[in-house]
């Protein structure tokens, strides 16, 4: 595989490192985060309030990069700027963990790490060019380093106090910044030409059905990606080590996934694409409210994070590619990130930290209609231009 990709000059080993590294402190995040902040006292809304930071700087931060990128076609400088001050900002946390601290530095240092992704994304595209459907085979080393971190941290923090999780997290930050350094920048230039108006792109019915039905899919993650850990610990007794595995699981499922995507992109639309992994994510939701206590329904509950992130994710991208070119990409996969990740994960966290003492399980269930009406808005008002008739969104 990396030797085709040798062939084509595309520095496939230091692209795959960042997303990696990058993904790696996501993995180390979302798992135990929450553990981490109640192993400090906190309550649960505490527990929902802060990691909801974490995604909601994710509305701003993105959008500011983007359209700072765009406008300087700078994106290598702003990935470093962004990834070290990142590291230097998250220090914080090792010096004092009272609440209102802990919220100026997740605040403050999220806000560059958040910088980082969307602009790497369009970096990695500008290498692949007309292999664009190659990107999910350079993605999935994000996957593993979620595995790699998700799966090794279950094992330490069985024996280890979940204390050390911030000394983890800020060596996986200098490693982002440290693998940003071996590349350079090739994503698109300023064209001389007249740049389509980004408004006028964006305003487009299929782009916003396909805004609104991101946010509901990530929305629908909130639970998920806050709570999951706690859920299974404290509700039905699983061990660390166990739930990591879970975790890792789900990703090896993604995996699996981005492995062929540039086969299934070739074969099926978008559109069907898109129905096909909402449809499977309100499903996975309801089997996580109601099935937890029996593994078999939890071991398949996770290798349906194949559909509700992996083929999600791939054709939202693709999307973006399709509707966006040139000098507006960064903008673009800033605005997706923001709409998705951001607001969707935002709202979903603190919507499950203020339900979760009160019922976990219902939280899912609203995750699963969260999602089941993106299928509705993407049934009714998704209908991407048809690639292979060369077609182009209208301005």
């Amino acid at each position: 595989m990396s030797l085709s990709f040798a062939q084509q000059a595309i520095p496939y080993w230091r692209l795959s490192g960042f997303y990696f590294f990058y993904f790696a402190v996501v993995g180390s995040l979302i798992p135990y985060w929450g553990i981490y902040l109640k192993s400090l006292g906190y309550s649960s809304q505490d527990v929902g309030v802060i990691s909801s930071i974490i995604m909601a700087t994710r509305i701003v931060a993105p959008n500011f990069w983007g359209w700072l990128a765009d406008h300087t076609q700078q994106r290598l400088r702003i990935i470093r700027i962004g990834s070290l001050t990142a590291s230097i900002i998250f220090t914080g946390i090792l010096l004092d963990q009272r609440y209102w601290w802990l919220v100026l530095v997740v605040s403050c240092y999220t806000f560059f790490w958040h910088a980082v992704l969307p602009q790497f994304e369009v970096i990695t595209l500008g290498y692949l060019g007309n292999n664009y459907h190659r990107y999910g085979q350079i993605r999935l080393w994000g996957s593993l380093g979620f595995i790699a971190a998700v799966v090794g941290l279950g094992l330490v923090f069985d024996v280890l106090p979940i204390r050390f999780l911030p000394l983890f997290i800020l060596t996986f930050l200098i490693l982002i910044w440290l693998s940003s350094l071996s590349l350079k920048d090739v994503s698109a230039k300023k064209s001389d030409g007249e740049r389509p108006k980004f408004l006028s792109l964006v305003l487009q019915p299929t782009i916003i059905c396909f805004l609104a039905a991101s946010f509901l899919l990530q929305l629908s993650h909130g639970p998920y990606y806050t709570f999951y850990t706690l859920y299974l610990v404290e509700n039905y007794g699983y061990t660390r080590t166990a739930t990591g595995l879970l975790w890792a699981l789900g990703v090896l499922a993604e995996v699996a996934i981005f492995m062929v995507m540039h086969k299934v992109l070739g074969r099926f639309n978008l559109r069907l694409l898109m129905l096909f992994a909402l449809g499977v994510t309100s499903l996975r939701w309801l089997l996580i409210a109601y099935g937890a206590e029996y593994l078999p329904v939890l071991l398949f509950a996770q290798l349906l994070h194949a559909c509700s992130f992996g083929i999600a994710h791939a054709v939202s991208i693709e999307l973006v590619r399709t509707y966006f070119k040139g000098a507006n990409q960064g903008q673009a996969q800033a605005m997706y990130s923001s709409f998705s990740f951001g607001a969707g994960g935002a709202a979903g966290a603190l919507i499950g930290g203020l339900l979760w003492d009160y019922s976990a399980s219902t939280t899912y269930v609203l995750a699963a209609v969260s999602v089941f009406v993106a299928f509705v808005l993407c049934y009714f008002w998704l209908h991407p231009v048809d690639r292979s008739a060369g077609d182009t969104p209208h301005e």
